[in-house]
């Protein structure tokens, strides 16, 4: 790590798109695809691993492709939504870029990829709410023709599904709005019968069935307050065997292997990712890499069938990720790509995990950046809280936490209470707190900065996105001695008028909102006395706020609603409207922009 002080790095270098980014591995081995640049948008390349060709799959010049894989080994499925409505419709290209079609052209439609049907040529199975805008079918689609046929009707409860490994749907995951039922079925022609219900404080969700089709990987905290990796019996309804369980963090999620047709490892998100590694194929291949890549994060994210040809990323902190293709048989790593080699590591700032205890006792980690080669002392300081709420922060390379050191600011990111990922009690401490206890832990944080002599109290700002917007102007509003400044990005300022303009396919979800949220009739007077816009009063600071007009998740009409009651009052508030982006600002020259007029503002708010 540098110790001086980094030179100021232009801001486009941190939010343009990556050189390359998400490659995958065709089944075969022969081709290598990723994401990059054509036309300011990210599209889909792909290299033939023989002749080293490259050719360019697609051309989506409006909007960046949110992501892909790979139909067949020379088919290419990949999403994007029209400027943020998060409407998100598939599309196939062979690799040449040649028969380009969009399987799914049906207006106000979301399309899941529920399985890609290894075993069946040219067909998957996809959920698309056509039929009823607020619940997903199941149809198999043909990727060359666009034909599709429903193999699964949601009786109107049905919020997931899940397939056997012979592409069979057999798990409905349902719900009523406040209690989650498992319904389960031993082949196509017999109807799911309910195996369990309970409320939906309590996890029981199914990853993956064994190779037999017979049992069930699955996730569950029944009995513990953490979740845990099971194998589970859906004859008896009981979890048979604890495959892995942490006492501090919440386990969730478990590899696979079709070929070797065992369970790979299980993972979590402790301070940092944790990898628990059962199989001794992939162990060593793990124990090879981190050989061969020292002191680094490793990760294996896609491989070709027969596990042989691998892609490898590393990251870290202070790198966004670095692409490697590692073949097994020989031993042979070679360099990728770097995702932005433009950035200079020793330029960065390191990104520490650290811990606070808050008024009440709870014990809130977070992720505290410093600015290159400056002491840590009184220093102007940014608030950063996370959007969700009901998600975690994860230790990381962050271009927006980098672009603000970068400019001389500490940036702490806090996992406050209701972040995912610290188990069932952590969880439900935060429901009905919007603006009441998950405030106060981003509250405390502060102190805490300050206690440390970190923050200058005189200089701290908040920003954040959508419910981390909310907390901005939460913590302009209940707290306004706190902070100099806040930015809002897609923020909620109205939990009445936030709750009544949610997607269509959310609405299913209202009675559970009720409980996490608040009833706009039964807990009125709560929400009224948390959300900012009835309390603008007590704003005295500036502010600014951006805005997608296509947001279907934070309706525009929340920021048009602080906006207004402010400028009312005499404050100064700076407002940024785009027509083309919907939940955040994602087109590249929009968030360039953003950030621009976000470097100026804290500059002359908090110097």
């Amino acid at each position: 790590m540098s110790t001086s002080a980094a030179s100021l790095i232009p801001v486009e270098d941190f939010f343009r798109n990556p050189e390359k980014t998400q490659f995958s591995i065709s089944e075969d081995g022969k081709h290598i695809a990723w994401l990059a640049p054509h036309e300011s948008r990210l599209n889909v390349f792909v290299e033939n691993m023989e002749t080293k060709e490259i050719t360019r799959a697609t051309g989506e010049t409006s909007r960046d492709i949110s992501g892909f894989l790979w139909g067949t080994t020379s088919r290419i499925l990949y999403i994007r939504d029209n400027g943020g409505d998060e409407n998100f419709l598939l599309y196939a290209a062979n690799i040449d870029g040649s028969d380009a079609i969009c399987l799914t052209p049906f207006e106000n439609v979301v399309v899941r990829i529920v399985d890609v049907l290894h075993e069946i040529e040219n067909e998957i199975l996809i959920a698309m709410n056509k039929r009823n805008p607020q619940v997903f079918d199941v149809y198999r689609l043909n990727i060359l023709t666009g034909d599709l046929t429903m193999v699964a009707e949601n009786p109107g409860n049905i919020l997931g599904w899940l397939t056997d490994h012979a592409g069979v749907v057999r798990i409905g995951l349902g719900s009523d709005g406040v209690n989650r039922t498992l319904l389960y079925r031993n082949n196509e022609s017999e109807p799911f019968r309910e195996l369990y219900t309970a409320n939906f404080r309590e996890t029981l969700s199914p990853i993956s069935f064994t190779f037999d089709n017979k049992k069930l990987y699955v996730a569950s905290n029944r009995g513990r307050n953490t979740t845990a990796i099971y194998l589970f019996n859906p004859e008896t309804v009981m979890e048979e065997e604890l495959i892995y369980a942490n006492d501090q963090f919440d386990c969730e999620s478990a590899r696979l292997s079709r070929k070797r047709k065992t369970l790979v490892s299980v993972s979590f998100q402790g301070l940092k990712r944790e990898r628990i590694i059962f199989d001794e194929y992939w162990k060593n291949i793990y124990t090879r890499l981190t050989e061969l890549l020292p002191n680094t994060e490793v990760s294996v994210i896609d491989h070709n069938e027969d596990e042989t040809k691998l892609i490898v990323v590393t990251y870290s902190d202070r790198n966004s990720g670095t692409y490697y293709y590692y073949d097994t048989t020989t031993d042979a790593l070679t360099l990728l790509s770097e995702s932005r080699p433009w950035l200079n590591e020793n330029d960065m700032a390191e990104m520490q995990c650290v811990q606070y205890t808050t008024r009440d006792g709870l014990t809130v980690h977070g992720y505290l950046s410093l600015p290159v080669g400056v002491e840590p002392k009184n220093l102007p300081v940014i608030m950063f809280p996370h959007g969700g709420p009901w998600v975690r922060d994860n230790w990381g390379f962050d271009g927006r936490v980098q672009f603000l050191c970068n400019r001389g600011y500490a940036v702490l990111k806090m996992n406050y209470r209701g972040s995912t990922g610290y188990g069932r009690a952590f969880w439900e401490a935060s429901f009905k707190q919007w603006g009441g206890t998950m405030q106060n832990d981003i509250t405390d944080a502060v102190h805490w900065l300050v206690n440390t002599g970190v923050a200058d109290p005189k200089r701290v700002a908040i920003l954040g996105g959508s419910y981390g917007g909310y907390a901005v102007l939460a913590g302009l509003a209940f707290t306004p001695d706190v902070y100099c400044c806040g930015v809002d990005i897609v923020g909620v300022s109205n939990l009445f008028t936030f709750r009544e303009t949610i997607p269509e396919y959310w609405k299913p979800l209202n009675d559970m909102s009720d409980e996490m949220i608040g009833s706009v009739t039964e807990d009125a007077e709560l929400l009224r006395a948390v959300s900012p816009v009835f309390h603008v009063d007590n704003i005295k600071v500036p502010l600014l706020v951006f805005q997608g007009a296509k947001d279907p998740r934070v309706n525009i009409n929340e920021s048009n609603q602080i906006v207004e009651a402010l400028r009312n009052k005499g404050i100064d508030v700076e407002y940024i409207v785009k027509e083309d982006e919907g939940h955040g600002f994602h087109n590249e020259e929009n968030k360039v922009e953003m950030y621009s007029i976000i470097e100026s503002f804290l500059k002359k708010h908090l110097g």
